[in-house]
């Protein structure tokens, strides 16, 4: 399948790598690659052939959240196609945390928003010193509503007010303590880091490794359809408020906010 994207490489032990590929937008996510991600995902799922799945992201940032011209089209639609658009977000997360394969995560520069979401749906996340994170949405007036179900899960809620509301960047270091990244490594080193997490995998029976993996998820904290509903209504209805309005406004605006006046 062609992606415009995306791309996927599968070496011969069975290891794919799913890359982000816009790397002049910064990986920001749009439309058509929440699209393409989904269905990558489940198309990586039904692979007997993978064993090993790791998540990456071409050029200088891993992705730098919502894409401006997507956000603008949220910003002029009605609540329907708010919800629908959220539930496009939503599933493609889910189809990332579902995956019945190990997924590595493979993290430079910056990760904002819907980044922090999808490094929160891996196994296991690497990334490099000088990673920038931040869950910004509430700057503009908004919550991190679609990806809180799994940010919350990786984090735990008492690291998870730490950031989950403040707006602010935090680097590798705090990402690694808040639980988001598990290793922070050397930009040189990255490639490295990331094959020694694949390969004990490629030891492993693919079939336990998939079982296993869906026993954590049951006996842990997983999103399950209620709670990604209810995160779906909080984001449509906080799109509908005065300070989403006033928020993204000001974005598009290139001006501050009235609450930073």
């Amino acid at each position: 399948m062609a992606y415009e994207t995306i791309e996927i490489q599968t070496d011969a032990r069975g290891v794919a790598t799913l890359w982000l590929d816009r790397a002049e937008k910064h990986n920001a996510l749009n439309a058509v690659m929440i699209a393409e991600v989904t269905a990558a995902a489940r198309a990586l799922a039904a692979d007997a052939s993978v064993r090993v799945v790791v998540l990456g992201a071409r050029g200088r940032s891993f992705c730098a959240g919502g894409d401006l011209g997507w956000m603008r089209d949220q910003f002029q639609a009605p609540a329907a196609q708010r919800a629908e658009e959220a539930g496009h977000l939503a599933g493609m997360l889910q189809a990332l945390n579902t995956l019945p394969k190990p997924l590595i995560g493979r993290v430079q520069g910056n990760c904002f928003g819907g980044g922090v979401g999808m490094v929160s749906v891996c196994d296991v996340a690497v990334g490099t010193s000088a990673v920038a994170m931040a869950l910004t949405e509430t700057r503009l007036g908004l919550i991190p509503a679609t990806i809180g179900p799994y940010v919350v899960a990786r984090m735990g809620e008492a690291r998870a007010r730490r950031v989950f509301f403040s707006g602010r960047r935090f680097d590798a270091d705090e990402a690694r303590d808040l639980g988001l990244l598990s290793r922070v490594v050397s930009e040189e080193a990255l490639d490295a880091a990331v094959e020694q997490e694949v390969a004990p995998y490629l030891a492993c029976a693919p079939g336990a490794v998939a079982q296993a993996k869906a026993l954590v998820q049951a006996l842990g904290d997983a999103a399950d359809a209620q709670m990604i509903e209810h995160s779906i209504a909080e984001l449509v209805r906080c799109w509908e408020g005065p300070e989403a309005r006033e928020g993204i406004s000001a974005f598009f605006d290139k001006r501050k906010p009235g609450w930073q006046s």
